[in-house]
């Protein structure tokens, strides 16, 4: 029998980053994994690090203080994580959207945000691609960008140097306890003892906790993303559209004004030159196979606020699935029921954005004696009351 202080299961950007977390504490780390490091949610999204798209209050201020923590994150694992501070947009189509985000904006520079509402001529002064049919967009240079392969990577690594382990292609088939504490848990290679596993699973969160008869509330949703030829320099930073904004906050106010697919524009471009267009979002459980019309609303929407794309040869594209808790909040908490039994999922489409809190957070969460951040109640799983069982 294997044995160490702690068991991630997950090595997305989250599990990682608590492996590098914890073993920087000198705890004994091991990480299972069911793929590949990268291989879930991590792998399968864009790059961008947007702060305005946020709610103000706990969801604005969490993701401050991850976007602070980038800004020497890369020295911090040594490694080229491919950040860049280069601002990001949110473009506007109809007045309808206008005064909507005119409200928005005033509650993001309520909440500390640098951003403001620039005029057509502006916004293609600022996005020279963008269609002159678009009315405005809001911009702010606190929204920045960074590899998520890099980054998952990095993680991975400097974790290694740490002395975490890792057993990739591990299939979790139990997770044992004993008295209402965790003793550690069962996988395909066999048993490992630990008085802590961490659930860092992603979608499949709510799977792992109900190995341990925990009801984690996390669902998948379902996004695709449209993946070009490398191109000249084409995009400055990020851009958003207000419909994606709407898409994000209001579609479970107003389900009927949803756009189709969720879909809204969320648009970037690496440093090889490949764009990466999306997005669509959809409750769909496991269903990762789709129609082509899906893919062909993206394009519509995209060509729409981007013309010059119509001509763009797409070569590939990537669906994946973010764990969605329904309130816009991971779930970053310690489980009264069973002593030692941690979750730390439900970041949807944050999860690059908040990876580096993530990791703090869980570090402090184990960490006795220690005062708690004041994040940490905000986040718990015991927001979920009503729906958890013992």
């Amino acid at each position: 029998m294997d044995s160490a202080d702690a068991v991630v299961i997950g090595a997305g950007v989250i599990g990682t980053s608590i492996a590098f977390r914890l073993a920087q504490q000198g705890r004994e780390v091991i990480v299972v994994e069911q793929v590949g490091p990268g291989s879930g949610a991590s792998g399968s999204c864009d790059k961008a690090i947007f702060l305005q798209s946020k709610r103000p209050g706990i969801h604005m201020e969490l993701a401050l203080a991850s976007r602070r923590m980038y800004d020497s994150l890369g020295a911090e694992l040594d490694a080229d994580i491919e950040l860049k501070g280069d601002g990001g947009m949110v473009v506007i189509e109809s007045a309808e959207q206008l005064e909507f985000m005119k409200g928005f904006i005033g509650q993001q520079q309520s909440a500390g945000i640098s951003v403001e509402l620039l005029d057509a001529a502006q916004t293609r002064e600022r996005q020279p691609c963008i269609s002159h049919h678009v009315l405005g967009a809001s911009h702010s240079p606190d929204d920045a960008e960074v590899n998520p392969l890099a980054l998952n990577a990095a993680f991975y690594r400097a974790a290694l140097r740490l002395g975490a382990r890792f057993q990739t292609h591990t299939e979790v088939i139990a997770i044992d306890s004993q008295h209402g504490r965790i003793t550690g848990l069962t996988t395909t290679r066999g048993q490992i003892a630990a008085p802590v596993v961490i659930n860092a699973a992603g979608p499949q969160a709510r799977h792992v906790g109900a190995l341990a008869g925990v009801e984690v509330p996390v669902e998948p949703r379902r996004g695709t993303i449209l993946i070009s030829e490398a191109l000249p320099h084409l995009v400055h930073g990020n851009v958003l559209c207000a419909q994606y904004i709407a898409a994000k906050h209001l579609a479970s106010v107003n389900p009927e004004n949803a756009p189709p697919f969720g879909i809204g524009l969320s648009l970037g471009q690496t440093d090889s030159g490949n764009l990466l267009i999306g997005g669509s979002r959809q409750f769909t459980g496991f269903d990762k196979p789709q129609g082509v019309e899906v893919m062909r609303a993206i394009a519509k929407h995209a060509v729409r606020l981007v013309p010059s794309l119509r001509d763009t040869q797409i070569i590939r594209s990537m669906t994946g699935f973010r764990p969605s808790t329904g309130d816009g909040l991971p779930i970053i908490s310690t489980v009264p029921e069973l002593t030692g039994y941690v979750v730390a999922a439900g970041h949807e489409g944050d999860g690059i954005a908040l990876a580096p809190i993530t990791g703090s957070l869980v570090a402090e969460l184990l960490e006795a004696g220690q005062p708690r951040s004041a994040f940490l109640p905000a986040l718990s799983i015991d927001r979920f009351s009503d729906t958890a069982v013992s």
